[in-house]
């Protein structure tokens, strides 16, 4: 695929929010065909709970399963947390975590702000919290095991990586259409 701001847009200021979220597969699914599949921001209507307003973009979470397909149990929320709110983590998955996106969240007897990623414990029961208001990413899942990365490539596989790392060098990977001119070189 291809990540690319268009000259036209490029060419005024502008600001961009966003973040990317990469999810594993599980072992015996990591070859399988690539797939791209849009849903409109309608597909994730908002659940309000305890002041906070979620919307359920992969897995299943509060109750709410996205419409999204995953191939291994998993959450990943968008959670906007109103001045006040309080939002207790999921339970139900042995790895969870929180991205504070913006703003500030309260958790135990720490705060935490923009940038700060809080991995909680197998097990341990967690809620947040916000004075002020926060966005906040909540991700978690069953474990698939360990995992290697080189640049955009990761696998469970050590040698799959080096030989996607060779092709890549050697220009064997097809061209994204539309984008045939530019190619990123590794790093």
């Amino acid at each position: 695929h291809s990540e690319r701001t268009p000259p036209e847009l490029r060419a005024a200021p502008h600001a961009l929010n966003g973040i990317q979220l990469w999810v594993a597969l599980p072992e015996a699914d990591e070859a399988m065909e690539p797939s791209f599949v849009h849903h409109p921001a309608s597909d994730f209507p908002p659940v309000s709970l305890g002041g906070a307003e979620l919307r359920v973009l992969a897995g299943e979470a509060y109750g709410v399963t996205s419409p999204v397909a995953v191939r291994s149990p998993m959450f990943y929320v968008d959670a906007i947390l109103a001045p006040g709110g309080h939002l207790p983590m999921p339970d139900d998955y042995e790895e969870r975590a929180v991205y504070v996106a913006s703003g500030e969240i309260a958790c135990g007897e720490g705060r935490f702000g923009v940038g700060t990623m809080l991995v909680f414990a197998r097990g341990e029961h967690a809620a947040i919290t916000s004075e002020r208001g926060a966005r906040v990413m909540l991700l978690g899942g069953a474990p698939l095991g360990p995992r290697h990365i080189t640049w955009n490539f990761v696998s469970s596989q050590k040698e799959t990586i080096e030989r996607a790392v060779r092709d890549w060098r050697e220009d064997r990977f097809p061209r994204v259409p539309g984008d045939e001119l530019e190619r990123v070189p590794m790093p």
